[in-house]
C-alpha cells in the first residue's frame, strides 16, 4: 500500500463492487443534521440572550461547547465505534442529539442549556466519527475519494442551513420553536437512519487490534488539519466583527455576507472531489492552499474595502473546502488498513476540532492587541505549515 500512488480506484479493503449511493446519502444527511447544532444557537443568539439573561461570554460557550467536546474526546468516539459498530453508534449519536435538542427547548437558564449542549456534543461526536467510516465502507474503490470529499462539506452545509432557517423560524415563532424544529428533524433523521443503515458490527472494521505505530501517519494528517482549521475557520468566525468594526456594516448585513462566504467552502469541496476523481494528485491539489496567504493579505490589509475583504475571505473559504476534502479523501490511504478508519477518523475529529476551538479566541486576541493586519502573518504561517505537513505525510505513503 505504501508504494502505490493515490488513486480513487486503487484496490482497498472491500468496496470492489458498486457504491451504495442511497445509503451514502443517508449517512451524509445524518452528518448535516448533526451539524445543525453548530449553528442553531447563533441563529437565535440575540433572542436567547434576552430571554435567559445571557452574557456574550455565556453565549459564546453555548456556541462552542460542541467543538470542545470533540477536541477533548474525539479519539474515544473512534474507540466506541470500533467496540460497538459504526451503524449502531451513528443511530445512538443521532438519538442523543434528538434528546438533547428536545431538552434545550425547556431550558430556563445558562446552566440547563449548557448541560443540554454538553450532551449534544457527545452525540455529535458519535455521528461525525461514524459517518465517514460508513461512507468509506459503502463506497466502491473508485468512488471512495469523491464520497469522502463530499462528506467534508457537511459542516458548512449544516451551519449554513441552520443559520438561514433558524433566523427565519426564530424571528417568526421564537427560539424555543426553532430548537423544537431541530429536535423534530433530528428525530426523523434518526428513524430513517435506523431503518436504512446497517447497525451491527462489521468484521471489516471492528475487533481488529492496532499495532504500535499504525496511527502515526493519521496523526500527522490530523495535525495538518488542525493547523488549517485553526487559520481558515478563524477568518470566517471573526469576519462579522471585522466587517462591523472596520466598515461599520450592520450586524445583519455582516452576518448575511459571512454566511455566503462560509458556504463557498462547499464549492471547494465539490471541486476537490471532481479533481481527485480525475486522478489529480492530492499533494498537487493541496499546494493550491498557499493562495490563502495573499488572500489573507487582501482581506485584512489596512487599505482593504468591503469588496476586497469579501474576495479574500471567499478565496480562503474555497481553499478550506479543498483542503478539508483532501484530508477526508486521503485518510484511508494513510492508514495501514481500512480497519483503522474508525480510530483514524476519531483522531482527525479531535485535532480538527482542537484547531477550530483554539483558533478564534487566539486570533481575536491577536487582532485586539495588534490590529487586524496582524492576523496575516499568523494565518500564513499556520496554513503553510499545515499544507507542508499534509504534502509530506502523503508523500510518505506514495499518495502524493
Amino acid at each position: 500500500m505504501d508504494q502505490q500512488r493515490f488513486s480513487p480506484g486503487r484496490p482497498e479493503t472491500g468496496g470492489a463492487g458498486g457504491s451504495d449511493w442511497p445509503r451514502i446519502i443517508v449517512a451524509y444527511v445524518a452528518g448535516v443534521v448533526a451539524a445543525f447544532g453548530l449553528g442553531k444557537i447563533s441563529a437565535v443568539g440575540a433572542q436567547l440572550s434576552d430571554a435567559l439573561g445571557l452574557t456574550l461570554s455565556q453565549l459564546g460557550w453555548l456556541i462552542s461547547v460542541i467543538t470542545g467536546i470533540c477536541a477533548a474526546v474525539g479519539l474515544a468516539g473512534g474507540v466506541l465505534n470500533r467496540r460497538y459498530g459504526t451503524g449502531r453508534m451513528l443511530v445512538a449519536g443521532l438519538a442523543v442529539v434528538t434528546v438533547s435538542s428536545a431538552l434545550s427547548v425547556a431550558a430556563t437558564g445558562f446552566g440547563t442549556l449548557l448541560a443540554a449542549r454538553l450532551v449534544e456534543g457527545l452525540g455529535y461526536l458519535l455521528v461525525t466519527v461514524a459517518c465517514p467510516v460508513l461512507i468509506a465502507r459503502l463506497a466502491s474503490d473508485r468512488d471512495r475519494a469523491i464520497a469522502l470529499s463530499i462528506w467534508g462539506t457537511f459542516v458548512p452545509v449544516g451551519i449554513g442551513l441552520s443559520t438561514l432557517v433558524g433566523g427565519l423560524v426564530g424571528t417568526g415563532a421564537g427560539w424555543r420553536v426553532w430548537l423544537g424544529v431541530v429536535a423534530a428533524v433530528t428525530l426523523v433523521c434518526t428513524l430513517v437512519t435506523w431503518r436504512r443503515l446497517p447497525s451491527g458490527r462489521s468484521a471489516e472494521h471492528s475487533g481488529v487490534p492496532t499495532r504500535p505505530g499504525a496511527l502515526v501517519r493519521p496523526v500527522l494528517l490530523a495535525f495538518a488539519f488542525c493547523l488549517i482549521a485553526m487559520a481558515t475557520l478563524s477568518v470566517v468566525v471573526l469576519l462579522p466583527a471585522f466587517l462591523t468594526e472596520r466598515y461599520g456594516q450592520p450586524a445583519s448585513a455582516a452576518g448575511a455576507l459571512t454566511s455566503v462566504i462560509s458556504l463557498i467552502s462547499v464549492a471547494g469541496g465539490i471541486v476537490a472531489a471532481g479533481l481527485l476523481r480525475r486522478t489529480v494528485a492530492p499533494s498537487v491539489l493541496a499546494l493550491s492552499g498557499v493562495v490563502i496567504v495573499p488572500a489573507a493579505w487582501l482581506a485584512f490589509r489596512e487599505e482593504s474595502s468591503v469588496t476586497t475583504t469579501a474576495i479574500g475571505a471567499g478565496v480562503i473559504s474555497f481553499e478550506n473546502g479543498i483542503l478539508v476534502a483532501i484530508v477526508f479523501a486521503t485518510l484511508p490511504h494513510v492508514l495501514v488498513s481500512l480497519t483503522h478508519m474508525d480510530l483514524g477518523n476519531g483522531i482527525v475529529a479531535q485535532l480538527g476540532s482542537l484547531g477550530s476551538m483554539l483558533g478564534p479566541p487566539f486570533f481575536g486576541l491577536l487582532a485586539e492587541r495588534g490590529g487586524w493586519p496582524a492576523l496575516v502573518p499568523i494565518i500564513s504561517a499556520a496554513v503553510v505549515a499545515g499544507v507542508a505537513l499534509m504534502i509530506w505525510t502523503l508523500a510518505r505513503v506514495g499518495a502524493g
